[in-house]
C-alpha cells in the first residue's frame, strides 16, 4: 500500500487547525511543524494524535520543504491550515492508498473556496487545481515570497474530489491578508526586474490599466455574477489587490529601499 505523511505547517492557528486535522484520517502520519505560536496551535495538534515539530520561520517554501524531509513516508500531503479534505477526497485519496500511485510524481486536486458563507464556484476561483500529493523523493516546494507550488519529475493525474479551502472569515480579515501579499508581490516584481526579468518602468501604465480589467476578467468573464454578492466582492478585491500591488511597487522604486 501507498503510505502517506499529512503535513501542516502553523503560527497560531487555533481557529481553523482542527478542522483540517478530523479531515486526515486517511493519512498514515499527521505532522505539523510549528514556527513559534503562542495561542492554542500546539495543545489542538497534540489532542488530534499530530506529531509535532519547532522549527524557525524560514518563508513558505523552505518551510514546507523541511516539513516534508521530516516526513515517516515518501508521500506527502501537503495542508494549509485554512484547508480540509473533504469527505470525496478522503474517500478517492484511500481507493488511490490501495491501487498504487502507479507512475505518478504526484496527483493534482481541485480545490473549491468558502468565501462569505459561499462555495465559490466561478470568478475563476475554480478548480483552482492544486498539486498537494507528491513524492518528495520526486518533487519539493519552488518559489519565492509568494505563490509557492509544487514541481515534481514525472507524471501527474488530477483526482475529482473537493480540497475544501476556508478562506477569510471577513471582510477585514480580507484585507489584513491582501496587504501582507502584495507586499510580497510587489518586492517578487522589484526583484525581478532588477534581474533582467521585468521592468518597473511599466509601473505606472499597468496601475492605472491593470486594475479596471481585472475587476471586468473576474466579475464577467469569469462568471463571477453567477456567485452573487461574493462575487461581486472578489472581483473588486481582485482590482484592489492588483493596485495595491503596482502602487506599493512604485513606492519601493522611487522611495529606493526595499520593504521586508
Amino acid at each position: 500500500m501507498m503510505e502517506i505523511s499529512a503535513v501542516i505547517i502553523t503560527l497560531n492557528e487555533e481557529r481553523r487547525l482542527a478542522r483540517a486535522l478530523e479531515s486526515l484520517s486517511v493519512a498514515d502520519e499527521v505532522l505539523v511543524v510549528d514556527c513559534g505560536s503562542t495561542d492554542g496551535t500546539l495543545e489542538i495538534a497534540s489532542r488530534h494524535g499530530a506529531r509535532l515539530l519547532s522549527h524557525p520561520w524560514e518563508g513558505y517554501t523552505r518551510q514546507k520543504n523541511y516539513a516534508a524531509s521530516q516526513a515517516a513516508y515518501p508521500w506527502i500531503l501537503s495542508l494549509d491550515a485554512d484547508e480540509a479534505l473533504s469527505p470525496e477526497l478522503a474517500e478517492e485519496l484511500l481507493q488511490l492508498k490501495q491501487k498504487g500511485p502507479g507512475e505518478a510524481a504526484g496527483f493534482l486536486m481541485p480545490r473549491v473556496a468558502r468565501y462569505l458563507g459561499r462555495w465559490i464556484r466561478h470568478s475563476g476561483w475554480y478548480p483552482d487545481f492544486k498539486l498537494r500529493l507528491y513524492d518528495r523523493r520526486r518533487g519539493q516546494w519552488a518559489g519565492d515570497y509568494v505563490h509557492e507550488h509544487v514541481e515534481v519529475q514525472g507524471q501527474t493525474r488530477k483526482l475529482k474530489g473537493d480540497l475544501r479551502h476556508y478562506t477569510c472569515d471577513s471582510l477585514g480579515e480580507h484585507l489584513q491578508t491582501l496587504d501582507r501579499y502584495t507586499t510580497l508581490a510587489a518586492q517578487e516584481v522589484l526583484d525581478q526586474a532588477s534581474a533582467g526579468e521585468g521592468r518597473a518602468s511599466w509601473v505606472l501604465p499597468r496601475l492605472a490599466a491593470m486594475p479596471p480589467w481585472k475587476f471586468l476578467e473576474s466579475y464577467l468573464l469569469r462568471q463571477g455574477f453567477r456567485d452573487g454578492f461574493p462575487g461581486l466582492v472578489i472581483a473588486g478585491m481582485a482590482a484592489f489587490y492588483v493596485f495595491l500591488k503596482y502602487a506599493k511597487l512604485w513606492q519601493m522604486v522611487h522611495g529606493g529601499r526595499r520593504q521586508e
